[in-house]
C-alpha cells in the first residue's frame, strides 16, 4: 500500500479511506493488542477532545504506549513496511529541493531515490498533508516506510547535522539581544518561547536515547559545555550556544519547580515527563560556579530498569550466600560502595524479591528513585526535621517486617537500625565503603560495639559496576603471559578474554550496559568471632577468603573469561579497591 501517492497511482483504485480508518480506530487497535487499557484509552480520548493532538501522536508523550508500539501498529494497519536501521545508515538521500526545516518538522528521511521514485521513512505515516508536500517537491512516485520518531530524528542529525537548526533558535530567540540576568521575567519569557522548549527537549531525549544516566551543563568563559555520562563515562554531546545558557538554565529551573531568580544558592528539584513513550524521571541539581550557574540532571528510567539480581550481575555461589541472608527473618543486610555503583538498585532487586502479600515493607529514601508497588515508601526532608532517623523510629510503631534505609550517614541512624534488627525487624540500607571487610571495621570506628554487629549483620555485599560488552563486536584473544600473572590466571590454563571494538550497535563505544562485580560476605561464626576481637579488615577479608568468598577483583576477573565485560574494565574499577 502506498499513502498519498499520485494521480496515476490514485487511477488503479487504492483504497484510501482506510488511512481515515485507522485515524479513527487507532486507540481500539491498541487495545485490541493489549498495548492500552480501558482506562488509559478513556483519559487519551479525553484529552484528545480538548484539541489536542491526535492519539497515535498523542499516546507517546503521556508515556501511556511506547513510540515502538505505535509504529508497528500503524506499519500493520496500513500494510506498510517499518523502516529498518540499515535502510538509515544507508540513506544518502538529500534532495535539494526539501528543506531539512521541513523534514525536521515533517519527521520524515528521505532513504532512497531512482529515477521515478522516492522511498522515505515517516514517523507519522496517518499525516496526508507532510507526505503530499514531499511528492510536490520531490515530483516523484512516493513509496512510504513507517519510522520510530526516535530512528528518524536521529538519521536526519546525521544527514544535516545541527548547525542549521541551531542558526535558528539563535536568531528565533534573539541572542544579540540577551536579556541581563538579573532580568527575571524577560527570562521567564524566553524559557517559555518555543526554540528554548525544543533545545531543552533535545538535549533530554539524546540522552535517554543514548542511555545516558546523567546530563552535565556547565558554563565557561566562552563556551557551553554540554556531557552525557553513558555507561560511567562521560562523554560530549551537542553543544548549544552560549547565548542560550540563561534560557536554558531558566527553563530546566521552571519545569522543575525550582526559583529561577535565585542564582546564588545550589537548587534540587525534580522533572517528570515522557519521553519516546516512556516514564522518566530527572532529579536536577543546580550549583553557582565562577560564570554562571552548572546543572546536573539525574535521568531515572523505570522502563529501563530491571529490578533482577541475575540481570544485575549476581550468580553461581555468590547468588545462593546473598539470598540465604535475604530470607532469614531479622539481620541488617549491607550494600557497599561508592556513589554510582548500583548499590539503590541492588536494593530495589532485594526488595521486589521479598515483596509479597505476607510482607509489609517500608523504605525511607533520599530521594525515591524507582516506585516499587505494595511498598510504603518515605522521602526524607531535613529542611523541616524529617530525617532517616526520625523516620526510622516512627516506622518501627507501624508493625513493618521489611526496613528499606537508603543510606547509614550517622551513629544514630545505625543505632536505631540494629535495635530493629534485634527486635525482629530485616533491615536494607547502603554505606560508602570500599570493601566487605572494611565495613565492619568502619562501624567500629563510628562507635558501634563489635558484639552488637556481630549479632545483627546476615551480609555485606561491597559492588562496582563494570561496562558489559557489546555482543554484535567484541573479539575474542589470546592473553599474554604478562596478563595472566597480573589477573592471577595459571599459565597452563587455557583461556580466552574479550576486548572492545566498537559498532553501529553500541556507538562506537564498544560497551552496551554495566553489571556488577560483587564480594558477599557472610556472617559465618569465625568471622563474628574475629570481629569481636576488634580485627582489622584485613584479617576479616583473609578469614572470609577461607570460607569461601569471592572478592570483588576475582568476581570481576570471572566475568572477563565468560566475555561479558573486559580486563580492562575489572582493572578500573579494582584501582578504587586497593
Amino acid at each position: 500500500m502506498t499513502v498519498a501517492l499520485p494521480r496515476e497511482d490514485r487511477e488503479r483504485g487504492v483504497d484510501h479511506d482506510r488511512t481515515a480508518d485507522v485515524v479513527r480506530g487507532f486507540g481500539e487497535l491498541l487495545l485490541d493488542r493489549g498495548r492500552l487499557d480501558e482506562q488509559g484509552l478513556r483519559r487519551a480520548k479525553l484529552a484528545e477532545a480538548k484539541g489536542a493532538e491526535p492519539l497515535h501522536r498523542l499516546l507517546p508523550k503521556l508515556g501511556m504506549v511506547s513510540e515502538q508500539d505505535v509504529a508497528e501498529c500503524l506499519a500493520d494497519a496500513l500494510g506498510l513496511p517499518l523502516a529498518s536501521d540499515a535502510e538509515y545508515r544507508a540513506a544518502s538521500v538529500a534532495p535539494e529541493r526539501v528543506s531539512a526545516s521541513f523534514l525536521r518538522q515533517a519527521r520524515i528521511m528521505p532513504l532512497e531515490e531512482t529515477g521515478t521514485e522516492l522511498i522515505i521513512a515517516t514517523a507519522d505515516p496517518l499525516d496526508d498533508y507532510a507526505i503530499s508536500a514531499i511528492r510536490l517537491y520531490a515530483q516523484k512516485t512516493i513509496t512510504v516506510k513507517v519510522g520510530l520518531p526516535a530512528d528518524v530524528d536521529a538519521a536526519l542529525d546525521r544527514l544535516f547535522g545541527q548547525k542549521e537548526i541551531d542558526g535558528e533558535l539563535i536568531e528565533a530567540v534573539g541572542a544579540a539581544d540577551a536579556p541581563a540576568d538579573d532580568d527575571i521575567e524577560r527570562l521567564r519569557d524566553l524559557a517559555s518561547e518555543a526554540p528554548v522548549v525544543r533545545i531543552v527537549n533535545r538535549l533530554i531525549v539524546q540522552a535517554v536515547e543514548q542511555r545516558a544516566s546523567d546530563i552535565h551543563i556547565k558554563l565557561f568563559e566562552q563556551r557551553l559545555r554540554v556531557r552525557y555520562r553513558i555507561d560511567g563515562l562521560l562523554t560530549e554531546g551537542e553543544t548549544p550556544p552560549v547565548a542560550l545558557h540563561a534560557a536554558i538554565i531558566s527553563r530546566l529551573k521552571i519545569m522543575a519547580g525550582l526559583d529561577i531568580a535565585e542564582r546564588r544558592l545550589p537548587q534540587d528539584g525534580r522533572i517528570r515527563l515522557a519521553v519516546r513513550g516512556r516514564d522518566i524521571d530527572l532529579r536536577v541539581a543546580t550549583m553557582p560556579i565562577m560564570h554562571g550557574e552548572a546543572v546536573v540532571l539525574r535521568i531515572l528510567d523505570r522502563a529501563s530498569v530491571r529490578l533482577e539480581l541475575e540481570t544485575l550481575g549476581y550468580g553461581g555461589d555468590k547468588l545462593k550466600a546473598y539470598r540465604d541472608a535475604l530470607k532469614r527473618p531479622n539481620g541488617v543486610v549491607l550494600v557497599t560502595g561508592p556513589t554510582g555503583s548500583g548499590k539503590t538498585t541492588t536494593l530495589y532487586a532485594s526488595l521486589a524479591e521479598l515483596n509479597s502479600e505476607e510482607y509489609k515493607i517500608l523504605t525511607v529514601e533520599d530521594p525515591i528513585e524507582y516506585q516499587l508497588a505494595g511498598t510504603h515508601q518515605v522521602q526524607i526532608k531535613p529542611a523541616i526535621g524529617l530525617s532517616f532517623a526520625h523516620v526510622l523510629r516512627a516506622m518501627l510503631r507501624h508493625d513493618p517486617d521489611v526496613i528499606m534505609v537508603g543510606e547509614i550517614r550517622d551513629l544514630e541512624t545505625v543505632d536505631i537500625a540494629i535495635q530493629a534488627a534485634l527486635t525482629g525487624h530485616l533491615v536494607f540500607s547502603t554505606l560508602h565503603t570500599n570493601s566487605a571487610a572494611g565495613t565492619l571495621t568502619r562501624h567500629v570506628d563510628m562507635g558501634v560495639e563489635p558484639y552488637l554487629l556481630a549479632s545483627t549483620l546476615n551480609a555485606i555485599v561491597a559492588q562496582r559496576l563494570v561496562r558489559r560488552l557489546c555482543m554484535a563486536c567484541r573479539q575474542p584473544f589470546e592473553p599474554p603471559p604478562s596478563l595472566r600473572g597480573e589477573i592471577g590466571l595459571p599459565i597452563e590454563r587455557p583461556a580466552t578474554l574479550w576486548r572492545a571494538v566498537g559498532c553501529a550497535v553500541c556507538g562506537g563505544s564498544g560497551y552496551a550496559g554495566r553489571l556488577c562485580a560483587a564480594e558477599v560476605l557472610t556472617m559465618a561464626e569465625p568471622i563474628r568471632a574475629l570481629l569481636m576481637e576488634r580485627s582489622d579488615a584485613g584479617a576479616l577479608e583473609r578469614l572470609a577468603r577461607e570460607h569461601g568468598m569471592q572478592t570483588m577483583f576475582e568476581d570481576g576477573v570471572a566475568k572477563a573469561l565468560i566475555g561479558v565485560t573486559t580486563v580492562e574494565e575489572v582493572m578500573r574499577v579494582s584501582r578504587e579497591v586497593d
